[in-house]
């Protein structure tokens, strides 16, 4: 039995992988940070019901020496680093958080595997967010990044830390430059669940509107399920790379609203409004991933449309919703 161990468990993607990587007979360890409210951080693997199968472990990935001591004692076969502050917006509030667990927690785990003398193949989990300003119509593991928020700093500091431990130490760490990926797991502070709850929100009668930020903005959106697969299948590889997994297809968040109001029988038009303090200081116009080496070196591809995410998204929210009205 291989043993996984990841760090963000608790995450949307975090929870997926879990389940994938159970379906496949793994022994899944997840780094849990010492919280207080540790009795809620579990929610997403309790809705996947897997919460019982999985095996929690207390660490920090802004201390080394609990992650050394979980390598260490525990000795897994493949290591999947989802751990960051993710949300982009809170990286401008809280920047040195954001370098702290999102870039520096990179190193820490590297460091960890190294020190330890594990022979665990490693993925880190980079970012489309790193593109940034896009120098190129489609994005690439060629193309140039510009990063446009400090949690892509953070992301960039991360994904060629990483680059440099495979060259420098001849260890298997794999990057996946995962462009947006949702679901019903996705936190409600993403714009993709913010719109899907608030239309089952409307929907319900329990809110007439839903504030967002620039409507404009372009992304190339997936689903973690179909992503989460393509993580494990570059630790499957005998040689180490960086791949981009998307879907190819990019869509407004505009168009998003269309979708998800649309599946919930109402006209976005008359619901969503712009609210200027949720603009970005620096925004990133538009995405697209071109996950042709994955294709071909990984035999990945995404396999869930954009209307059937939407269609999960927007259904989950709404028995959430009837969920709590009926108690």
């Amino acid at each position: 039995m291989p043993t996984a161990l990841i760090t963000g468990i608790t995450g949307q993607d975090g929870a997926y992988l879990s389940q994938f990587l159970l379906g496949k007979g793994y022994r899944v360890l997840g780094v849990l940070r010492r919280s207080s409210s540790s009795d809620v951080v579990g929610e997403r693997l309790r809705w996947l019901g897997i919460i019982d199968d999985v095996e929690l472990l207390e660490a920090n990935m802004i201390d080394l020496s609990s992650l050394v001591r979980v390598i260490q004692d525990h000795n897994p076969d493949e290591v999947y680093n989802l751990a960051a502050q993710s949300f982009v917006a809170t990286s401008w509030q809280q920047p040195l958080l954001t370098a702290s667990v999102t870039g520096v927690g990179a190193v820490n785990i590297l460091e960890a595997v190294r020190i330890s003398g594990s022979k665990a193949r490693f993925y880190q989990a980079s970012s489309s967010e790193m593109y940034g300003k896009a120098q190129e119509p489609t994005q690439n593991e060629r193309t140039p990044f510009y990063p446009r928020s400090p949690y892509a700093v953070a992301k960039l500091f991360a994904h060629w830390t990483t680059v440099n431990y495979r060259e420098s130490f001849g260890m298997h760490c794999s990057s996946g430059i995962l462009f947006n990926h949702e679901s019903p797991l996705r936190g409600i502070e993403f714009v993709t669940r913010k719109i899907t709850d608030g239309a089952a929100r409307v929907k319900l009668g329990l809110a007439s509107t839903l504030s967002l930020g620039n409507l404009d903005a372009k992304r190339d959106w997936g689903h973690a399920r179909d992503y989460v697969r393509g993580m494990w299948l570059m630790l499957q590889q005998e040689t180490p790379g960086d791949y981009v997994v998307a879907s190819g297809r990019t869509v407004s968040v505009r168009d998003f609203c269309a979708m998800a109001f649309g599946y919930a029988g109402l006209n976005w038009q008359d619901h969503v409004v712009v609210a200027q303090t949720l603009i970005r200081p620096a925004e990133v116009d538009v995405l697209r991933g071109d996950a042709s080496k994955a294709r071909q070196q990984l035999g990945w591809q995404s396999t869930i449309s954009l209307e059937d995410l939407v269609a999960e998204m927007v259904e989950a929210d709404l028995a959430r919703h009837r969920q709590r009205m009926a108690q």
